[in-house]
């Protein structure tokens, strides 16, 4: 047995190995930057309905077609580039999905203009610091919390879409904003730095 798979991880992390080196490597670590954090916005979206291996198993396509994220090049994409986009079987092909990612950046460019960046207000909705949830096993995880009901909210009616509370908890999961590693998981360290 490899030194690798001996490692206690996240009970959600052990069905295959682009879970494993996901949570290895970025689950749950504290993230910044408006291009990283709006490609987890987008990519939360997308995975709405399906799970998360099937997203992170496109997401190089996902780069590609959606230009690495960059917000700016999304908010300018044509309805052809993403009718475009639609044809591509790299990406999950959900018409209102991939329009999202426009209408995403455009709301993000928006929370720019009046914020400063779109890492300072999302940031913003844990004080600039990860919340530890401590959890023990699968039952101490929930779906959804008041800060991912309030993130949630606050998002819609900036214009996001995509971005209900579920989809919110697994957005601050994913980006660090929540540590919900479990106490025996080997990251959990990595992730309070």
């Amino acid at each position: 047995m490899s030194k690798a798979a001996a490692l206690k991880r996240c009970f959600w992390a052990e069905s295959s190995d682009s879970e494993r080196a996901y949570h290895d490597a970025e689950w749950g670590r504290p993230l910044h930057g408006d291009q990283a954090l709006f490609e987890f916005l987008c990519l939360e979206g997308a995975q709405a309905g399906l799970s998360w291996r099937t997203v992170l198993e496109k997401r190089e396509h996902y780069r590609r077609i959606f230009h690495r994220f960059d917000i700016a090049r999304c908010a300018s994409l044509t309805d052809a580039e993403l009718e475009q986009a639609l044809t591509d079987p790299g990406i999950v092909r959900n018409r209102l999905k991939v329009y999202a990612v426009r209408r995403n950046a455009l709301a993000a460019q928006a929370v720019q203009k009046q914020h400063g960046s779109l890492d300072a207000y999302l940031w913003s909705f844990v004080d600039g610091r990860p919340l530890d949830n401590r959890p023990r096993g699968r039952g101490d995880i929930p779906a959804s919390t008041p800060l991912s009901d309030s993130l949630s909210k606050a998002l819609r009616k900036l214009g996001f879409t995509f971005v209900g509370t579920t989809i919110c908890y697994a957005f601050l999961q994913a980006t660090g904003m929540v540590n919900d590693h479990l106490l025996d998981c080997f990251c959990r360290e990595k992730s309070e730095k």
